[in-house]
Formats: structure tokens, C-alpha cells, sequence
């Protein structure tokens, strides 16, 4: 299997483009899910505080054997400890939690624009990042007027935006602004978390059919073409692997087109000004 693409961030890191995502995996299974993951070849994990896993994601990579360096690792800021002004000592407990040294990237999980906190979150994430502590600093789900405000009201520039992308809502204004400012684009639920028939809509079958691959694998190789990152979840190590597996072909033109045709803006999660 040919090596995952990394790229770069505004900080100075480089992150693996595929990731693996433990969004509910139950605790008692993430460390046998995650080490599968690992041995597959996934070296990016990506987990929150709100995923009630940080500890055993990072039992698993302890376990792995692999080196710190080479395994990159998000958690996120909890929305109620966000709202609680208390961003310090949470980053803290996800530090321990996770057992590991240091956070490659700590985001906001969501703006919580009714706390109105999300500069202040931000300020203190800058420390973290200041100190070694966080690698990269980001956020999640942010609109691009919370972008505008955070870019305006603080220092830096969020390394990472993780936001609902997928074929049906692909966010093509979000992901020019991402661009014009140095932010990655980064995509949950980028298979569209089966709420929707994405693999039969005709596009991803054919160009399945054409690659000789899985529709799973048209629509990651979409999003990595677009230069997002992409971290998609599953319990199946053979389903891992072909999410992984997708260095070895190459969309058209005209199949991305087609793809990017789909897009309906339509989420199929929460909206950022209502989540709290």
C-alpha cells in the first residue's frame, strides 16, 4: 500500500491527508479498534474529549510500539467546558488522558456561538501552541464569520478547520476562504454517515466500476483530490484497509465534476450557530 500523502500546516507540522475517526466507538472497544487501525497503516487518530475514548486511544498507540513522531493525534475542546470558560484545564485532562507526551492538534469542537467564548478559547489555545503543549491549534464547525471574527480579534490563524464536508454538502465558498487564509480543510463524516444513498448515486458507481474500486474509495479519492483531509471510521480491518487504499488510481476531470455536481448544500448534522 503505497504511503499516505502528508500536508502541511500553517504551524510548521505536516498531517497524514487520511486519518482514522473513533466517533462513537464504544471505550471498551477503541483500544482493540484503534491498534487494528494502526496495524493497517493509519498514523493519524482522531478523537475528542466529547468521544469519552481519549485514554484508550492513547493506550492503544502506546501499545502499538510505533514512535511518538510518527503517530499525529487530535482530541477537541468539549462544547460545555468551552462554554465554562475552563479550555485550560481541559486541555490538561485530555493531556492525561491520552497519556502521550503532547497534542499534535487541539481544536474547538464547535463555536458555541449563544457562549459567545470563542475568542477567549482561542487566546488560550494560543498558549498552548506557545508552550509546546498542542503542536497545531484549529477549530471545528466554524462558520466563516466566526473564522473572520477569530482572524480579526486574535494572533493566529486556525491551522485546521474539521468540518461536515461530503459529496451531497461539500462546502465549496468554506473551502475558498480555507484556501485564501492558510487554513486546511479538513472533513467528518465525509462518506455522508450513511444518511443519504451516496454509493448509488450514479457518479460514485461509475467510476467505481471504472477504477475497479470500492464507491467508498471514489469518495475519499474525491476529497483527497480536492486537498482535503479525510478521517473515516470503521470497525472492519478489511474496510480500513480500503479506506486507506487509495494512492493507486486517480479520479478524471470529469468524474471529480461530476461528483462536485452533487452537492445539494445539505448537511446531515447539526448546524454550528445551533449546536451548544
Amino acid at each position: 500500500m503505497a504511503e499516505i500523502p502528508r500536508l502541511p500546516l500553517n504551524s510548521g507540522a505536516t498531517i497524514p491527508q487520511v486519518g482514522f475517526g473513533v466517533f462513537k466507538v464504544d471505550p471498551a472497544d477503541t483500544q482493540r479498534v484503534v491498534e487494528d487501525a494502526l496495524e493497517v497503516g493509519y498514523r493519524h487518530i482522531d478523537t475528542a474529549t466529547g468521544y469519552e475514548n481519549e485514554a484508550e486511544v492513547g493506550a492503544a498507540i502506546r501499545a502499538s510500539g510505533l514512535d511518538r513522531e510518527d503517530v499525529f493525534v487530535t482530541t477537541k475542546l468539549r462544547n460545555d467546558h468551552h462554554a465554562a470558560g475552563d479550555a485550560e484545564g481541559a486541555f490538561q485532562r485530555s493531556l492525561d488522558a491520552l497519556d502521550l507526551g503532547w497534542i499534535d492538534l487541539y481544536l474547538i469542537h464547535w463555536p458555541v456561538p449563544s457562549a459567545d467564548r470563542y475568542v477567549e478559547t482561542w487566546r488560550t489555545f494560543e498558549t498552548f501552541a506557545e508552550h509546546g503543549r498542542a503542536r497545531s491549534i484549529g477549530v471545528s464547525n466554524f462558520l466563516i464569520p466566526h473564522l473572520e471574527r477569530l482572524i480579526a480579534e486574535a494572533g493566529t490563524v486556525p491551522a485546521v478547520n474539521q468540518v461536515e464536508l461530503h459529496p451531497v454538502f461539500s462546502q465549496p465558498e468554506l473551502r475558498r476562504f480555507h484556501a485564501e487564509h492558510g487554513i486546511l480543510t479538513e472533513a467528518w463524516g465525509p462518506l455522508g454517515q450513511g444518511k443519504y444513498d451516496l454509493f448509488g448515486m450514479e457518479p460514485v458507481r461509475n467510476a467505481a466500476a471504472a477504477h475497479g474500486v470500492t464507491p467508498a474509495q471514489v469518495v475519499l479519492r474525491w476529497h483527497l483530490q480536492l486537498g482535503n483531509v479525510v478521517i473515516p471510521k470503521s470497525s472492519s480491518r478489511e474496510r480500513m484497509a480500503q479506506n486507506l487504499d487509495l494512492t493507486g488510481f486517480e479520479l478524471s476531470d470529469e468524474e471529480m465534476a461530476a461528483i462536485d455536481a452533487l452537492n445539494e448544500d445539505r448537511r446531515v448534522g447539526g448546524h454550528p450557530e445551533e449546536v451548544s
